[in-house]
């Protein structure tokens, strides 16, 4: 078994925390009320995804998103929630600041409510990859592993190349679920993406030994 370790966008077989993987950009108005608009979802090929969400909100609304997700890259986890919950309230047509919180909750270890911030992003943004990203691994840490893999299924429908819910699906395949096909082929998927990764490498070889066992 591996030590389980987080990171900005990478971590272990055990562990993958998303952070930063989408880029979420806001439109600023300071003029009108809130409004919901759909998101638009760009895939960028060999790059990821970008995901605009477009809200009048008001400068210092957008202002403090910002100041907040700064806090939360220097570690000041408390402001960074407390600043991100006030930026969810004053647009909650907006799915970014709720996957925020929901990763910031869960880096603190505080799962249920980051389930409930993700929960709440979907809500906005359905098919919003990375938040049904981090919640497939929610659900994995608090033993749902039937759900994780739900989730971690309906991000890559949206985006098939998101190798970070690849490789969390390979990991709960193999290791949660017991399932070595839905492991190797994810796996695979993974590699063609990330062929540099040395670990999924050799957990594809050890998997075909199994296989053949």
């Amino acid at each position: 078994m591996h030590t389980p370790m987080t990171s900005l966008i990478s971590g272990t077989r055990h562990n993958v925390v998303l952070l930063a993987v989408a880029a979420f950009a806001l439109s600023a108005c300071a003029t009108a009320p809130p409004t919901s608009t759909p998101a638009h979802i760009e895939i960028l090929e060999q790059v990821g995804f970008t995901i605009t969400e477009d809200a009048r909100i008001s400068g210092g609304v957008r202002a403090d998103y910002e100041l907040a997700l700064t806090y939360l890259a220097q570690g000041r986890h408390e402001e960074g929630i407390e600043l991100l919950e006030s930026v969810a309230e004053a647009a909650p047509e907006l799915s970014a600041p709720r996957i925020d919180l929901g990763i910031a909750h869960h880096r603190a270890g505080e799962l249920e409510a980051a389930e409930k911030n993700l929960l709440l992003a979907l809500e906005v943004n359905p098919q919003q990859p990375a938040a049904l990203n981090e919640l497939g691994i929610v659900y994995r840490k608090t033993g749902r592993f039937s759900q994780a893999k739900t989730s971690y299924e309906a991000a890559l429908d949206v985006y098939p190349g998101f190798h970070y819910a690849r490789r969390n699906l390979a990991i709960l395949c193999d290791l949660y679920l017991a399932d070595l096909d839905c492991a190797l082929a994810n796996y695979e998927a993974y590699m063609a993406t990330v062929p540099s990764d040395e670990e999924a490498s050799m957990w594809i070889s050890d998997i075909r030994y199994r296989l053949e066992q």
